[in-house]
């Protein structure tokens, strides 16, 4: 693995067991409960929406079939009104009157008779709020208002209708009704009109001879729409010209209307404004049928979903919570108990009070207080019967070397050699004699320094009698330590491994140099020689005279001491111990307490 992914890994890897129990159980729960709710919410919505389309979309076409059956009705009965001759006289009448005919009272008379006509007619008028006839010079004559032009009775009345957009339009079909989304005469906002020529039946070309405009109720649409549903509402839409007007509109606030603009334009802002549309165009008129809701109320009901999908979510993460404070800390208290104890078996504690549940890792507490147990009373017999062991070959050791008899006989040699004036063997006799002494040390296991460099001394006296003065040994220890005291035959073992691998095989002499100094609460000795070296340290390490002493030293003064060799070839060795007295004298004191 890479290191970037292991710096990964360790930077958002949570430390406690606790916080990984919570982290597993919010992830396992709220995640997929997010995802369903998602999906759920998505689903819902996009059926709801489908489905209010698809039903709007077919109330818009049944509505636009009532529309063409009401808006047919009324092209009839525009028709009816240009196809009537009495209608037609009434025209030809005041052309001709406005060509130079005399007329007496003209407008009300043709009142009158455009009132019969429409009269007679059996077609439902509910809707019509006036029905108005323009002759070629633009005189009115209304049935259901004033006979007036309304906005434009004006004195260029003549040029503003003829120059109108609905005028226009009216010309351009050629006799064929037109709709137009609001009041032509422009008195009224509750009124929608229907234009129509009058064309000569007799011209070959079909030239106008008036202009029949019917004024329409918008109430018209409640019966089209079938009134306002309970979400949203309906516009009818009229484009001509790159603009949109609006025909009819009981779903819009004033505010809410859009601005200026064509059919997508409008579309487009009501969609912005968080509109759902259907539409559907009409034949007869050509206007466009829309329905409107909002999305924000169509979606009321879904959106219960997010809301109930967060609430569920939220109290499965409480939940999540609370189980896995109660799951892991059913799990972590005995493990944070056991790394205690552990921490404490490590700080020397072996006796522990600690209960655990009758669990996986109860056992496992119950069986490390149990190994503790053992293995505190292992290590107990394993030291006392090490120390009985070696107590018992020194004591072997002892008793057959037979003390007095040595020292009798030692001395009795000294004398002889000293009457026989051999000096090298009396100084040899004596210096064993000495040695033997310090070794025996009385029964006892601890010894001063100052006694164990004693007998290294007396030992170099013996070898250098041996190999005529081979050897120099260099003595430099610190005053303060001498009179402290060690284990016996602690250093001598290390200065006769220098003298016999070291020395011996050396061809001329060489030094032996050793050296003790206390390093804080440690007593530091090295013994150094500048003999062959050690060609194989690990073999010479496992032999018994250093191994013997590596033992002991580990055996008495613990884990803190260390036995450390350096050694090159034709240069030398360099031994150094390192130990705590205070550890060797309160195990001593606690050994002598249980004896």
């Amino acid at each position: 693995m890479k290191t970037w992914q292991r710096w990964l890994i360790a930077k958002f890897r949570l430390q406690k067991l606790r916080s990984r129990f919570l982290t597993a159980m919010i992830v396992i729960s709220l995640p997929p409960l997010f995802i369903l709710g998602y999906i759920s919410f998505n689903i819902a919505k996009t059926t709801l929406m489908e489905t209010n389309a698809q039903t709007n979309e077919d109330h818009l076409e049944t509505s636009s079939e009532v529309a063409d059956l009401l808006f047919r009705n009324m092209i009839n009965l525009n028709r009816s009104i240009v196809m009537n001759n009495e209608v037609r006289e009434v025209l030809s009448s005041s052309n001709n009157t406005q060509r130079g005919l005399e007329s007496h009272n003209m407008s009300d008379w043709t009142a009158s008779r455009l009132q019969k006509v429409i009269n007679n007619n059996l077609f439902d008028t509910k809707f019509v709020n006036s029905i108005c006839i323009f002759n070629l010079d633009f005189q009115t004559f209304c049935a259901g208002r004033s006979d007036d032009a309304g906005i434009y009775e004006r004195a260029d009345k003549k040029a503003l209708i003829t120059q109108s957009a609905w005028y226009q339009q009216a010309l351009g079909e050629q006799g064929r009704v037109v709709f137009v989304g609001y009041d032509v005469l422009g008195e009224s906002k509750d009124s929608f009109s229907t234009v129509k020529l009058f064309r000569d039946a007799a011209s070959p070309s079909g030239e106008p001879i008036g202009l029949l405009v019917t004024n329409l109720s918008k109430s018209i649409f409640a019966n089209i729409f079938n009134a306002k549903s309970d979400y949203g509402g309906f516009m009818a839409l009229e484009a001509a010209n790159g603009q949109t007007h609006i025909v009819f509109n009981n779903a819009l606030s004033d505010a809410e209307l859009p601005m200026d603009g064509d059919l997508d334009s409008t579309l487009r802002q009501l969609q912005k404004k968080g509109f759902l549309i259907s539409r559907y165009e009409n034949q007869t008129t050509g206007w466009t049928f829309i329905h409107l809701i909002k999305l924000q109320e169509l979606l009321k009901q879904s959106n219960k979903i997010g809301t109930f999908t967060t609430l569920i979510a939220v109290s499965m993460g409480i939940l999540a919570l609370i189980l896995s404070i109660y799951l892991s800390g059913s799990i972590t208290r005995p493990l944070l108990q056991i790394k205690k104890m552990m921490v404490d078996w490590t700080k020397g504690t072996r006796h522990f009070a600690e209960t655990f549940e009758r669990d996986e890792v109860g056992a496992i507490g119950e069986t490390f207080k149990r190994m503790a147990s053992e293995n505190e009373e292992l290590n107990q017999r394993l030291v006392h019967s090490e120390l009985k062991e070696r107590e018992a070959e020194l004591r072997a050791l002892q008793a057959q070397i037979k003390p007095h008899f040595l020292y009798n006989t030692l001395d009795s040699i000294y004398w002889m050699a000293t009457l026989q004036k051999n000096n090298d063997i009396a100084q040899m006799a004596i210096s064993l004699s000495e040695s033997f002494k310090l070794s025996l040390n009385k029964g006892k296991d601890m010894i001063s320094v100052y006694k164990e460099l004693k007998h290294i001394e007396h030992y170099m006296t013996i070898q250098n009698i041996r190999y005529h003065n081979r050897f120099q040994y260099v003595e430099e220890v610190e005053a303060s330590i001498m009179g402290m005291e060690i284990m016996k035959l602690l250093l001598q073992p290390l200065v006769e491994n220098a003298i016999y691998h070291g020395l011996e095989p050396k061809v001329g002499g060489g030094f032996v140099r050793l050296t003790g100094r206390r390093e804080e609460s440690f007593l530091v000795f090295t013994v150094e020689d500048d003999g062959v070296g050690i060609e194989d340290i690990v073999k010479t390490e496992q032999g018994y005279g250093l191994g013997n002493v590596r033992e002991r030293l580990l055996l008495y003064y613990g884990t803190t001491s260390s036995l450390q060799i350096t050694s090159q070839a034709n240069r030398g060795t360099k031994i150094e111990i390192r130990f705590n007295p205070m550890v060797g004298e309160r195990d001593a004191h606690a050994e002598s307490g249980r004896i």
